[in-house]
């Protein structure tokens, strides 16, 4: 690419284990967007201040560094990447990657290298393991040679990765001549002192910057003292108690309730918290919308003054979650998305529905839908495959209820129902104006419900509405004319299929006004090109034969033909298993699927000839299965028979 590299699997590692996602590197700088949604790293061209290469099991690691003393290690880069993506970093970036050698002797005895917000173990020249002193939570020093690092842990740690980084320590001998001390001062003491210069020493046992108590979360469900820390969030509550890392927050939403007194204050965390075995992606806030608060902030005014310019302020008077949320925004740096253009019919920001048999309100945004309180389901636009509005599946002739499915690009489906009908107008105009793809894909009785609910008296032509009622109306037609009374009718009971809603209305007992009835609409029948439906015959057990008989496969026949996706899933599955083995068959599907799309041309190209060299083989099997040859008959035989 000329202006710009794009490279998909690419894995942001950190402490709390690695996230594969799809990376772009342009002259503005580097993004990096986490597969399925969730976690986002945007680099500045302007903030990146090194850069560094380094050759790492099976692949290649690209190292970043900025200005603020953040490192970022993204893995998965071939060798034949490097070439090309060094020569673009010095021409966009001015910077030249430093190459870097990975330590694999196993030895535990080394140098320590102290580079700004980095501490780097070395054996022989060469580094054996790094880690970011900003995760340090306490350093102590333990007799006279032995400093000892502990370091954050959070309720997400561990939701991505078994095992976590808590502790390490360092064995520094009275010999050492890196870190020169005296008689008071022994060189451990030098570490330690240069370790507290920069570490995030002391951040668990601070008081809290500000503390709202009572507030009431709806999942994981309960009434919590949020402590809002320096750079961790706590919850604190009779049961459980969570410590979250600012460094998980993903984004704030802040979405007031239609016609209610209360706002919903909803942090996504990527990865989760997990209580038990249920993982909790997005934490529900509900706040009283009139609840003034007035909140003195414990923080020093050096900080304010420089880390937190700008950004908090020492003392905050106001509606309470508008309180809370700029105080959050200040300390994480996280960003608050709220309602956009979309009002309902009753003007709010959110329509009501269900979703598995649970009644909540559906949030469209700018960017996505919101489902809430639970599940919390977030879907962005991005995620959309098509959508498609449905018929309220149960009731009588008036329906004043419709549902909306919306299905993703892996397959999966969220069915919100029970939304009125007055809505249809507001949801069809929003849906339409993000570029989202709308179509109905159900028989006869999702057709004829949607154009029943939706009828509008508004003059306005839409498109979309007609093409259903269209359908719904010809389809209408076509059954009304299967229906009608034969010589071993059972006198007219209705069925589900058999009168639509106005046979709803005039059902009766009397058999002979039903068999009356049906008979009206046999010359119908007879303008009809299409043929009857055949009445299913009942059998001994009173059933009707609907389920067609299933055929036997000949274990002769050849096997069909397998795709590329398919030869591509044989070799990767075990892989995802030994990166990722929470995972159930489903998940693991979804996550070849996505890797699948993602994939370029080239990198398909093995797979696909593959399944080219498959196909070539089932289609001569098949043919000679279709088309056997002659059996040859003896001659003798044949004069016999004659």
């Amino acid at each position: 690419m000329a202006d710009g590299h794009s490279f998909n699997n690419i894995s942001l590692s950190g402490r709390g284990g690695t996230n594969p996602g799809l990376l772009k590197i342009n002259s503005g700088g580097i993004q990096w967007k986490k597969q399925g949604g969730g976690k986002a790293v945007e680099v500045d061209e302007s903030d990146i201040v090194g850069l560094s290469w380094m050759k790492v099991p099976r692949t290649n690691q690209l190292g970043v560094k900025t200005k603020d003393g953040l490192y970022y290690k993204f893995i998965g880069f071939r060798d034949q990447d490097v070439a090309s993506l060094t020569s673009f970093l010095q021409s966009a970036f001015g910077k030249t990657p430093e190459e870097k050698q990975l330590s694999v002797s196993g030895r535990n005895w080394g140098e320590v290298d102290l580079n700004g917000n980095n501490l780097t173990f070395l054996v022989g020249g060469k580094q054996a393991f790094e880690v970011s002193l900003a995760d340090v939570s306490q350093t102590q020093l333990q007799g006279k040679n032995d400093v000892l690092l502990e370091f954050h842990v959070d309720d997400t740690a561990g939701a991505n990765e078994k095992d976590s980084l808590t502790e390490i320590s360092f064995h520094i001998p009275n010999s050492n001549t890196q870190f020169v001390g005296d008689e008071t001062r022994p060189p451990a003491q030098v570490l330690h002192d240069r370790i507290m210069a920069v570490a995030d020493v002391g951040a668990g046992i601070e008081e809290a910057v500000v503390t709202f108590d009572g507030i009431a979360i709806l999942t994981p469900r309960g009434r919590y003292s949020v402590e809002l820390h320096l750079s961790f969030l706590r919850l604190q509550g009779q049961a459980n108690d969570f410590k979250i890392q600012y460094s998980s927050v993903v984004r704030l939403f802040l979405l007031p309730k239609s016609n209610q007194p209360h706002t919903f204050v909803v942090i996504s965390l990527d990865p989760p918290i997990r209580k038990g075995q249920t993982m909790y992606p997005h934490i529900v806030m509900q706040f009283e919308t009139d609840s003034v608060v007035e909140s003195e902030l414990s923080i020093s005014d050096d900080l304010l003054t420089t880390k937190f310019k700008d950004k908090l302020e020492p003392s905050y008077k106001g509606l309470i979650h508008e309180v809370f949320t700029t105080v959050l925004r200040g300390v994480s740096g996280a960003k608050i998305t709220k309602p956009g253009k979309f009002r309902s019919s009753q003007d709010g920001f959110a329509v009501k529905s269900s979703l598995k048999a649970e009644d909540g309100v559906l949030y469209p945004l700018e960017k996505g839908f919101f489902f809430l309180p639970k599940p919390p389901t977030l879907i962005l636009h991005d995620e959309i495959d098509n959508v498609e509005f449905e018929r309220h599946v149960a009731g009588g002739a008036n329906m004043h209820y419709f549902d909306l499915s919306i299905r993703l690009k892996t397959d999966h489906e969220h069915l919100f129902r029970n939304i009125q009908r007055n809505e249809y107008n507001n949801l069809y105009s929003f849906i339409s104006s993000k570029g989202l793809k709308i179509t109905n894909l159900g028989g006869a009785a999702t057709a004829e419900g949607v154009a029943a609910v939706l009828q509008e008296d508004d003059d306005a032509v839409d498109p979309h509405l007609e093409r259903i009622r269209n359908q719904a109306a010809d389809e209408s037609d076509e059954e009304a004319s299967d229906f009608v009374g034969g010589e071993d009718d059972d006198g007219g009971s209705p069925t589900d299929d058999s009168g639509g809603d106005d046979d709803d209305s005039d059902a009766s007992d009397d058999g002979e006004g039903e068999k009356e009835k049906s008979i009206t609409k046999e010359p119908k029948k007879e303008t009809k090109s299409l043929p009857p439906k055949k009445k299913a015959v009942a059998t001994e057990e009173g059933s009707s034969k609907k389920r067609k008989v299933k055929r036997k496969k000949d274990p002769n026949a050849p096997k069909k033909a397998m795709s590329g996706f398919m030869y591509f899933s044989q070799m990767e599955r075990d892989n995802i298993k030994k990166t990722r083995p929470g995972l159930g068959f489903g998940d693991v599907a979804k996550v070849l699927g996505d890797k699948w799309r993602q994939m370029s041309a080239e990198e398909k190209e093995p797979y696909e000839a593959k399944a080219q060299v498959d196909k070539k083989r089932y289609e001569d099997q098949i043919s000679d299965y279709k088309n056997p040859q002659p059996m040859l008959v003896d001659s003798e035989n044949d004069s016999d028979s004659n």
